[in-house]
């Protein structure tokens, strides 16, 4: 039996359905999140969970807690697993982004790895503040499977650091649709990108709501 870390990103928010930047902003998820919680939680609570990792933010403790609370499962809140800082952009549309910081925007869309948005945070300080999480999972559990419940940026830039892949490409490489869960296996070669980005688990009326 081998480790498997399961990636869940929170469900809906009013941010994404406007597609307004959403970081650090503690935003509460809608009812339709709610509803893509829930059926995570009906449709994995057979499988036998170790245990549960999540950001402190409300979207992402909202998103685990069906699952937790119908298996008894504790979460174990880290900080590292918090979603990028948008900085200025925050609670901004795109539109109103490019015209009132074109030049920062741009740096951002040719390497976030190293170009943060305007005083928010890098790649680079995201991959800093989330892999230890992972390696204190790794750590703790050699087998079995661990939900972690994260951010669509954060968990975009774990793969791509666990895959070998740039981090300064995580938004051109990865996608993370909202309540979709990815798996990574820990394997004898190190970790194996098992499913990415799943959603087949929800209604198709959940699953083709536009901005998720």
């Amino acid at each position: 039996m081998t480790l498997k870390i399961y990636l869940l990103r929170h469900g809906e928010t009013t941010y994404s359905q406007r597609g307004a930047y959403c970081g650090a902003l503690d935003a509460e998820l809608t009812p339709e999140g709610r509803q893509m919680a829930q059926f995570f939680a009906e449709a994995h609570r057979s499988i036998p969970w170790t245990d549960v990792y999540v950001s402190p933010m409300k979207r992402a403790i909202a998103t685990a807690q069906p699952l937790c609370d119908a298996l008894g499962l504790t979460l174990q809140i880290r900080d590292g697993l918090s979603e990028i800082s948008y900085g200025a952009w925050e609670d901004q549309e795109l539109d109103t982004v490019r015209q009132h910081y074109e030049q920062d925007y741009l740096r951002w869309q040719t390497d976030p790895a190293w170009n943060p948005p305007t005083g928010g945070e890098t790649a680079i300080q995201i991959a800093a503040r989330a892999l230890p999480v992972i390696t204190e999972i790794e750590s703790g559990y050699k087998t079995g499977n661990v939900l972690v419940v994260s951010h669509k940026a954060t968990i975009r830039i774990i793969l791509c650091s666990l895959l070998g892949i740039d981090v300064g490409r995580y938004r051109d490489r990865i996608n993370a649709p909202a309540a979709s869960v990815s798996i990574i296996k820990f394997a004898a070669y190190g970790p194996m990108l098992e499913v990415l980005g799943d959603r087949s688990y929800m209604p198709e009326h959940l699953r083709n709501r536009a901005g998720t």
